[in-house]
């Protein structure tokens, strides 16, 4: 059974209010060989993580009692990983990460584990985890490891039409598409936080399929949740490959490939 343990070093988050997102400490800390040492060596995409942070430094530079923030959960699911427990918390205070709290869980109930903390976006680089909690309804994104782990001033997330216009298939869940939905709304209402000259987020939609009148829906559909976006591409039945590699999101809201699939 997953099991949740509060960070008591840094400032808890508003639970009614924050948008929760869970990473995994297989992102975060390298799996080298142990050297027995307490603290665990630290990946590239502790990047992203400062991002997000930033991200919440600036809402909070605007109002000090910003309720809206990015709360990150460490969720571990390596059964070896779980009897490091101490080390991973140990390494999270020592190298300053803004992790509110860390989840232990089994690879088969890690997806509950996701539920009970209220998670809203969880990020990793296993297509296999990904698609297990987008089964139960969390909104998940593979993280591009080229982009998503390197320097950047401005969080850049893509949706992709399939996540804002549902299919008519019965294969997408309604908690799925209600997830998309609340979490548009919620990046639309932190984006209006900050002027459009010096945002530190941005937010593009790209339409894989049809023509202008298919972008001009997916538009219109995500101005209805309170997301504008800054760019939109229409690709029209083009590989989204080489436009991906220019505009470099982070990672992409999409319900069929649920990360950035070439």
């Amino acid at each position: 059974m997953a099991s949740t343990i509060q960070n008591t070093d840094v400032k808890q988050k508003d639970a009614d209010r924050a948008v929760v997102v869970a990473v995994t400490s297989r992102e975060v800390f390298k799996n080298g060989p142990d050297d027995g040492g307490e603290i665990l060596e630290i990946d590239e995409s502790h990047l992203l993580l400062k991002l997000l942070h930033r991200v919440n430094e600036r809402l909070e530079e605007e109002n000090p009692e910003e309720p809206l923030l990015f709360d990150v959960i460490l969720i571990t699911t390596d059964s070896q990983r779980q009897q490091q427990s101490s080390r991973i918390i140990s390494s999270t205070k020592h190298y300053g990460l803004e992790i509110s709290r860390f989840c232990f869980a089994s690879e088969d109930d890690f997806a509950e584990g996701l539920q009970k903390n209220n998670v809203q976006l969880f990020l990793t680089t296993d297509r296999n985890e990904a698609s297990q909690a987008a089964q139960k309804g969390v909104l998940s994104a593979l993280l591009d490891q080229r982009v998503a782990f390197s320097p950047s001033d401005q969080l850049r997330v893509m949706f992709c039409e399939d996540a804002v216009i549902q299919p008519d298939s019965g294969h997408t869940p309604a908690s799925t598409e209600r997830a998309v939905q609340s979490f548009a709304a919620q990046m639309g209402e932190m984006r209006r936080r900050f002027r459009l000259s010096d945002s530190p987020l941005s937010f593009i939609l790209v339409t894989l399929h049809g023509g202008r009148d298919r972008c001009a829906d997916s538009l219109l559909t995500l101005r209805s949740s309170g997301l504008s976006v800054d760019e939109a591409y229409c690709l029209a039945g083009a590989p989204r490959g080489p436009i991906l590699s220019v505009l470099q999101p982070h990672f992409m809201i999409s319900i069929s490939s649920s990360g950035l699939e070439k």
